[in-house]
């Protein structure tokens, strides 16, 4: 009788397609929905102000399970967690076009946000483990998946947005996310997930020593139960978060700046956040290479310098070339810091290391847009935006201190 040999496990070269493919419909879904929210507006008849505390949801959910979710992590794997979170992403996107009311829609994007927090956390630590059996500071590979992700949804939803109405287009998007997750959960619950990072000794998450490139002196191996890193946890936490109110500070405020400082038209206006997420998806499809030969610190610190000098131009800056320039410089340097800082503290502490990290880090994308609204009525847009450049540098100054550490 002939016996069929069994079907051999999926490899670390398959795992890491598969969950490539979780970050970008991860990303795809939620630009997707970002696309629609001035129909979801007009649906709900909300009022701006109305409209800014329903999308708070989104970060309130995101931030309020992120925690909880690296203890189901802890319990349950990574790649659980993971498919569970992409199936439940793609099922809450479908929920906001459903609602009538400002508060009806700020209840669902909580339900939506707690998904989509649960699944940033629970792949970032797949990820993580992955990249310690690699040896290789692969993690910045799946964070510009993300973003190109995220620039496929905002494209495809800005050319149908005429055609398909809000519900129609994000239920399309759904039955997208779950085939994907179909697809690639199957590589993910067929094999388990590496041994956690947290109880590994060698080279940290980024594959990359403490002072430059993979074998030119690494940070010593976790010491102990994650606890032992808390305090490491918080400052990579903090460097997350300052990176982070960057991002959601350019995300909602750069188009602005560009008409009400320099007076650009709608058109340029709407390149500034553009050419900023096209210079972080470069910069993060280079990461790898640029942690090889930098390392983890270095890599950081550098991020941070260009970042902050970056800002500074694409602030003060007196015309809109020069501008765009600025953000251009900044979305290069801030591409690869949340990416090395969530992988690092995923290293250290294993799942609630990347839920803790992660938390503060999301965070900081909360904070930004409203701090910058605030300083700008003290002050001015101009100089608000400033304080982008000051928390990059921050970020720098941090890294560098805590250079034998992390």
């Amino acid at each position: 009788m002939r016996v069929d040999a069994p079907v051999p496990a999926p490899g670390p070269a398959r795992l890491r397609t598969a969950l490539t493919a979780f970050f970008a419909v991860d990303g795809f879904l939620f630009a997707g929905w970002v696309v629609r929210i001035p129909a979801i507006k007009a649906q709900t008849g909300a009022s701006a102000g109305e409209l800014g505390l329903a999308l708070l949801g989104v970060s309130a959910g995101a931030v309020a399970t992120m925690m909880l979710t690296g203890r189901l992590c802890g319990r349950f794997g990574n790649h659980r967690v993971t498919v569970v979170s992409a199936a439940l992403v793609s099922l809450g996107v479908t929920l906001p076009p459903l609602t009538h009311s400002a508060l009806a829609l700020g209840l669902v994007l909580l339900v939506f946000g707690s998904a989509y927090g649960a699944i940033n956390v629970a792949m970032n630590s797949a990820a993580v483990d992955l990249v310690a059996a690699l040896r290789r500071p692969v993690m910045p590979g799946f964070h510009a998946a993300f973003s190109l992700g995220g620039m496929l949804g905002a494209g495809t939803g800005g050319l149908v947005a005429g055609s398909l109405s809000a519900t129609r287009h994000l239920l399309l998007l759904a039955v997208i996310g779950l085939a994907v997750t179909a697809v690639a959960g199957r590589a993910l619950l067929s094999r388990p997930a590496p041994p956690p990072a947290a109880g590994r000794s060698g080279p940290p998450s980024t594959g990359a020593g403490r002072n430059g490139p993979e074998g030119s002196g690494g940070a010593q191996g976790p010491r102990g139960p994650g606890g032992s890193h808390r305090g490491v946890v918080a400052v990579l936490g903090l460097i997350a978060l300052c990176t982070a109110y960057g991002e959601g500070a350019l995300a909602d405020w750069s188009a602005l700046h560009l008409t009400q400082s320099l007076g650009a038209g709608p058109g340029l206006a709407a390149a500034g956040y553009s050419v900023f997420a096209l210079a972080m998806t470069v910069g993060r499809l280079s990461g790898t290479v640029l942690l090889q030969r930098l390392g983890q610190v270095r890599a950081l610190v550098a991020g941070g310098a260009a970042a902050a000098a970056g800002m500074l131009l694409g602030a003060l800056a007196p015309n809109v070339w020069l501008a765009l320039a600025g953000f251009v410089v900044t979305g290069l340097g801030l591409a690869n810091i949340f990416p090395v800082a969530i992988g690092r503290a995923g290293a250290l502490a294993g799942p609630r290391g990347v839920a803790a990290a992660s938390t503060l880090g999301y965070g900081g994308m909360l904070l930004g847009p409203v701090a910058i609204g605030f300083v700008a009525e003290w002050t001015s847009l101009t100089a608000a935006l400033t304080t982008v450049a000051a928390l990059a540098a921050v970020a720098a100054a941090v890294a560098c201190a805590a250079r034998r550490v992390i």
